[in-house]
């Protein structure tokens, strides 16, 4: 098979799978009396920014909730995962295998299931419909992910850092803070932007844990929009479509960080 063609397939099928981003972001320019145009328009001709208007003035409550949510399960998930991923991965504590398998099997666990025991113990502890609740929940998802990733990192970092810097005096905590956090920056990166984007996309902890809270991240907010406003297409779009930035603007601009973050460790020389 020519190079070439091996293009072109690969172009085309990007094209099959992106085409519902294209329409979402098409519908949300498009006129509510355009919307049911039979054959549909494939570009928003005459389209209208009303659909935008509607969403900063109605969702952004929504997305500042889903930003605080996300930032907090990022910060918790670092607290939690960096010292434990470098006490595996350098200090090899006794049962040590053990606790990767354990956390590998975390991640198998579906959500609703842990959503409906966060419930029962939210409703008696009196955290339920909370905005640091829901942060706590969901960094049960990202810090097993966090601590396989920081300790497969963190294994490949040369002990002589460590021997070196202890000669000169340093703690144990010293060294973590001041030599192997600093390496691990691919790792840090990683883990943080899969923690966000868990929070920031959840809906099965939001819709369990805060479907009556003051505060509700953007997922719930698209989920009432549709609910309340069903024939306004081109809001709903509109609000996805805002909604998904953070995450795009992210995932850009740390792609070769999360490259590098996710491989560390498959290859030992």
């Amino acid at each position: 098979m020519s190079r070439s063609l091996k293009t072109g397939i690969g172009l085309i099928l990007t094209a099959i799978m992106l085409f519902p981003v294209y329409w979402m972001i098409n519908v949300s320019f498009t006129r509510d009396t355009e919307m049911r145009a039979d054959p549909p328009h494939l570009l928003p001709l005459g389209g209208t920014l009303e659909g935008y208007r509607l969403v900063l003035a109605q969702q952004m409550p929504y997305l500042g909730t889903s930003l605080i949510i996300g930032l907090g399960t990022v910060a918790l998930t670092l607290i939690l995962a960096a010292p434990a991923g470098f006490a595996l991965a350098k200090l090899r504590p006794r049962g040590g295998n053990a606790l990767n398998f354990v956390l590998l099997i975390a991640q198998m666990i579906p959500g609703i299931i842990m959503a409906m025991g966060f419930y029962a113990i939210y409703l008696r502890a009196g955290v339920l419909n909370t905005v640091p609740g829901l942060i706590l929940a969901d960094s049960t998802i990202a810090v097993p992910f966090g601590v396989l990733i920081f300790t497969a990192f963190m294994s490949g970092i040369p002990g002589e850092l460590m021997q070196a810097a202890q000669i000169d005096g340093a703690s144990l905590p010293r060294v973590f803070v001041s030599v192997i956090l600093p390496v691990s920056r691919n790792a840090i990166v990683t883990v943080s932007l899969f923690a966000f984007l868990w929070a920031w996309s959840d809906f099965v902890f939001a819709t369990t844990l805060d479907g009556g809270g003051e505060y509700q991240p953007i997922t719930l907010g698209i989920y009432h929009y549709i609910g309340n406003n069903n024939q306004q297409w081109n809001a709903i779009m509109a609000t996805a479509v805002i909604a998904s930035i953070p995450a795009t603007v992210l995932l850009i601009v740390a792609q070769r960080y999360v490259a590098a973050g996710v491989t560390a460790g498959a290859v030992k020389d």
